[in-house]
């Protein structure tokens, strides 16, 4: 069976198939994506991030099902921690989203970080890809929620939804830079709790930060939305306030700018991926194993081991 051609031909068997194929990586898999590329560029991919217990996947839920009311079809990537035996998604958000059940316009994929840091699966951008050739209109991205270090999603995303929530003592923590700064859009969800407009306050301060590239036309003022997703206050509203910040990247052409972001980002991971893969064959199992006994008795400190083991690939001896 050709995965790619079936699954651009509509067949969710073989979609799910070629996801699997694309997460597993090899030869296959880049030849799938190679198959499909032609066919990208078209989904608008919104990343959703933000810590534990902001209620991303509810919130997931609920953009999902009110996009479908708006008649777009809706891919959803939930980017969940990796078990630490099999390997696999360890949450499995397909649980939280029971709702989307049987709908043919939504399709939902658990994907498993497995190790990979930055909240993403190496493999988030090719199935984003995957998602948009098929034909979803929209691919809602997920992140794993570990706090400020997701930082991946705004190199893979063409909006980004940063989520809070009061009551979690993240205030102090939103006003320093990092996750913030890569928000598009911030959402305050669970505004039926306690403490919920003194969140918004700390976070106006955050929203108000300088546009940080200066070589773009215009600058987007980052908007707070307030949701709670449980019930679905806001969503509407939230979705209305990514509608506009579509059209503001592409009235001022900074859409084609974040195309390039991704695909820059895309082609960096890919590198390092090809690029390690082949020095850990030239190296061998046996002379890596050799290094990290060295390192783990305080023969070499690990910088020193990575210089040594360069030093001894002929394509990258510097003489």
């Amino acid at each position: 069976m050709d995965l790619a051609a079936e699954a651009l031909g509509g067949n969710r068997y073989a979609l799910a198939r070629l996801i699997s194929l694309i997460e597993d990586g090899g030869v296959e898999a880049a030849q799938a994506l190679a198959a499909i590329h032609p066919k990208t560029g078209n989904a608008h991919i919104i990343g959703v991030t933000g810590g534990p217990g902001t209620g991303k996947s509810t919130l997931v839920n609920q953009l999902a099902l009110q996009l479908r009311a708006r008649g777009r079809t809706v891919g959803i990537i939930a980017v969940d921690p990796s078990s630490p035996f099999s390997g696999g998604a360890l949450l499995g958000d397909r649980v939280r989203m029971r709702d989307l059940a049987g709908d043919s316009g939504v399709f939902v994929r658990s994907m498993a970080t497995r190790g990979s840091a930055g909240g993403l699966a190496r493999a988030t951008a090719g199935v984003a890809r995957v998602l948009d050739a098929v034909g979803f209109d929209v691919v809602l991205i997920e992140t794993v929620g570990a706090g400020q270090i997701e930082v991946d999603i705004a190199r893979t995303a063409h909006t980004t939804l940063v989520v809070e929530a009061p009551g979690l003592g993240d205030e102090v923590q939103a006003i320093k830079a990092g996750l913030f700064e890569i928000a598009d859009i911030i959402v305050v969800n669970k505004m039926d709790h306690p403490g919920a407009y003194r969140t918004i306050s700390a976070l106006k301060l955050v929203s108000e930060r300088p546009e940080m590239d200066a070589t773009l036309p215009a600058r987007w003022s980052v908007p707070i939305q307030e949701t709670i997703a449980l019930d679905g206050t806001g969503v509407s509203a939230l979705l209305d306030a990514v509608d506009t910040h579509r059209e503001f990247l592409r009235m001022t052409g900074q859409w084609a700018q974040r195309e390039r972001t991704i695909a820059k980002h895309e082609l960096l991971i890919g590198l390092q991926q090809r690029l390690l893969a082949d020095l850990l064959i030239e190296i061998g199992d046996q002379r890596l194993q050799d290094w990290v006994e060295r390192v783990a008795n305080r023969e070499m400190d690990c910088y020193s081991a990575v210089c040594s083991i360069l030093q001894g690939v002929p394509a990258l001896r510097q003489e």
